[in-house]
């Protein structure tokens, strides 16, 4: 029997084999009666063949997009495109500047410092910290940085830690002494700079570290100390190979009195590298990214500095060990201690931007040339970005970015002229910036990997490892929901002291609080929802509306007893709406802005229109609170999704003239954004 079944089965089986080269309608094992034939391949076909063209002036939006210095943007990238330290030749023939991510951490590492040297030895980082008197010199070291991390985060991050953080504290927070001694060998890289804040039990809460430094009168000098294993300084960029020197923030006792957190300078390794006495470090270890950084923690065992390496712009102790400053209120001198942190933020906010930017670029390039599914039999397939729902996916997203884009742009400006009294504005912004663009980097990166299926996977398609190299955006400088709680307190404090004085409002954009409030039409048409009034209506009734119920619920908890601060930690929900609204306010203030500077008789104005509005009504879409506070209608809502959709539709053939804007050169972005069959091809 079982020889008789296994005999049918090969008969069967070789019956099917047979039909398909000999094809007769009546085997029943051929019931299409097709045979085999050649089936004509997939040809990759580049998007600016078949793309629509757009009228727009690709180099204008560019301008538009970089903001400043394109002509040093071309020359970094032409410089890192043609070293092999950065490059490495694809078989399809292109140069692609794929970083090593697939590579060992220690190797990462070890590249990374390979590349700063070659940096150094070009002069890239000439003037960096000697010459930022000048805006121009500061103008052009932004946009050499901005692209060196579009090429690896990790060569950014440890750039970043160096000159922003450890220079950016010699300079702000150090003087005449601190700026001779340090900051021609930091930017040579003699000295290399680690910036020793958070600790293991401390992060965001930066006033309540626990390391400790005692004048020693003795010595004249300061001992740190790490007095428990919650005060070992963590995550601290550079310090477990390469770092020489830190910047540690610590309590200062004088004469058994705390001073609050102040910071010095302290040698951690010598010049052949060996360790310091009185320092421990260790490796953090293995990340989910950022591996070309050696992040690592110190311990301080009783480790003498000099009375001159306390940084001492803002508070200084004199040789008797007397203590003095020229802010007398402690919350503001420890406000002032925090100045190199608002570099940080203005940097990781820019950066976010770039790097949704790579993603969309390789994601929309993709899905102009990939092809899926024929909606009637005998044509081709349909490309990916002529579905309405791929539309859907990646152009708010593009949307969002170039908004993003233009706010970066303002924030950056703000900060180069910035006076004093700009203090708050640049912290508010640069705390609100960076939350909002670092979590729509997140979001945009996971839905371009999955609109690459499965080729977004792979690791030299650049998307996926993106997700793990800047998900600690979210937390460094800054934990997200905190810095939009900091956003909020601000806010309420403008509202309650201009309340209480009975004066206008002025500054962080809060002067539409001093007109009648918005009405929004109970009729929305295409004409409403595309017009600058309604879009600016409806984002400051949102905002207005939002600060005047947290001030009334505050008021409410603080009249029962409740103290301020336990008022806003209960108020957190309608703290972190109003920091979201406040943010994405601004930031429609600056696209409005970039707006109108372009000639209105210019195609490129109608284009930033439709992305103005795509990106004001597509927030509306997703933000629950204009639904519930009552700002719009369930069948406003409905009718604002139809738009958004007819939005996409009209963005669609300014696509790829729109992520050509972006100015990435073709070996930053990937394989999969151009000939991926040939990529993918046996040779």
């Amino acid at each position: 029997m079982k020889t008789r079944n296994c005999e049918d089965a090969i008969a069967r089986r070789a019956s099917i084999l047979a039909a398909h080269f000999h094809p007769d309608p009546y085997n029943p094992y051929n019931s299409n009666g097709v045979g085999v034939e050649r089936v004509s391949c997939l040809q990759y076909s580049p998007p600016e063949i078949a793309a629509d063209k757009s009228t727009f002036d690709i180099g204008a939006m560019r301008e538009l997009m970089h903001g400043h210095n394109v002509e040093d943007r071309d020359w970094i990238f032409n410089l890192m495109a043609n070293s092999d330290l950065f490059s490495a030749k694809k078989k399809s023939g292109k140069v692609y500047a794929i970083p090593d991510y697939n590579k060992p951490m220690e190797h990462q590492r070890e590249m990374t410092m390979k590349r700063i040297f070659f940096l150094l030895e070009k002069g890239v980082f000439k003037g960096w910290l000697k010459n930022t008197s000048s805006e121009l010199e500061t103008r052009r070291q932004a946009a050499l940085h901005e692209c060196l991390g579009i090429y690896d985060h990790s060569l950014g991050i440890k750039l970043g830690v160096h000159f922003h953080l450890w220079g950016g504290a010699i300079r702000f927070l150090g003087t005449k002494r601190h700026h001779q001694k340090w900051l021609q060998d930091t930017e040579d890289y003699v000295v290399r700079g680690c910036f020793a804040m958070t600790e293991l039990g401390h992060g965001s809460n930066v006033r309540g570290i626990e390391t400790v430094t005692t004048y020693d009168p003795s010595t004249q000098g300061f001992i740190i100390s790490t007095p428990c294993e919650s005060a070992q300084k963590y995550w601290i960029g550079g310090a477990a190979n390469h770092a020489t020197h830190a910047v540690v923030f610590s309590q200062l006792l004088i004469n058994g009195r705390n001073e609050g957190v102040h910071a010095f300078i302290a040698q951690i390794r010598d010049k052949e590298g060996n360790i310091c006495p009185g320092i421990r470090i260790a490796d953090c270890g293995h990340k989910i990214g950022l591996n070309g950084v050696d992040n690592g923690r110190i311990w301080f065992d009783n480790v003498h500095v000099p009375l001159e390496n306390i940084l001492n712009s803002v508070a200084d102790v004199s040789p008797d060990g007397t203590y003095h400053s020229s802010i007398s209120d402690p919350d503001q001198r420890f406000a002032a201690f925090m100045a190199p942190l608002t570099t940080g933020r203005v940097t990781i906010a820019v950066s976010a931007v770039y790097q949704s930017k790579i993603g969309l670029a390789i994601a929309i390039r993709y899905a102009l040339t990939r092809r899926a599914f024929n909606l009637h039999p005998d044509e081709p397939e349909v490309l990916l970005l002529d579905y309405p729902s791929h539309q859907r996916r990646l152009l708010p997203l593009l949307a969002k970015t170039y908004a993003m884009s233009c706010a970066a742009n303002d924030l950056k400006r703000i900060y180069w002229r910035r006076t004093p009294s700009d203090s708050k504005t640049i912290h508010v912004l640069s705390s609100g910036y960076k939350a909002m663009f670092t979590w729509h980097n997140m979001n945009t990166l996971q839905e371009c990997r999955e609109a690459c299926g499965g080729q977004g996977l792979k690791t030299e398609n650049r998307i996926g490892h993106l997700l793990g190299e800047y998900d600690v955006q979210s937390t460094f400088e800054g934990d997200n929901n905190v810095l939009m709680q900091q956003v909020s307190k601000a806010l309420y404090g403008e509202y309650y002291d201009a309340r209480k004085k009975q004066k206008p409002f002025k500054g962080l954009g809060l002067e539409h609080m001093n007109n009648a409030q918005p009405v929004i039409p109970a009729v929305l048409d295409t004409f409403t929802l595309r017009s600058i009034i309604f879009q600016v209506d409806i984002f400051h009734l949102r905002e207005r509306d939002l600060l005047e119920r947290l001030s009334i619920e505050i008021s409410q908890l603080v009249s029962q007893g409740k103290s301020k601060a336990i008022a806003f930690t209960m108020s957190y929900k309608l703290a972190e709406d109003l920091g979201k609204a406040f943010s994405q306010r601004a930031v429609l203030d600056s696209l409005i802005s970039a707006e109108a500077k372009v000639n209105s008789s210019d195609s490129m104005k109608d284009v930033l229109g439709l992305l103005r509005t795509l990106f004001v009504l597509v927030n509306l879409e997703e933000d629950i609170s204009f639904l519930r506070y009552g700002y719009l209608t369930p069948q406003q809502s409905q009718v604002i999704q139809k738009e958004v959709g007819e939005l996409c539709k009209e963005l669609r053939p300014h696509a790829l003239a729109l992520i050509d804007s972006f100015g990435i050169p073709q070996p930053f972005l990937s394989p999969i954004a151009f000939d991926w069959v040939e990529e993918n091809s046996w040779q």
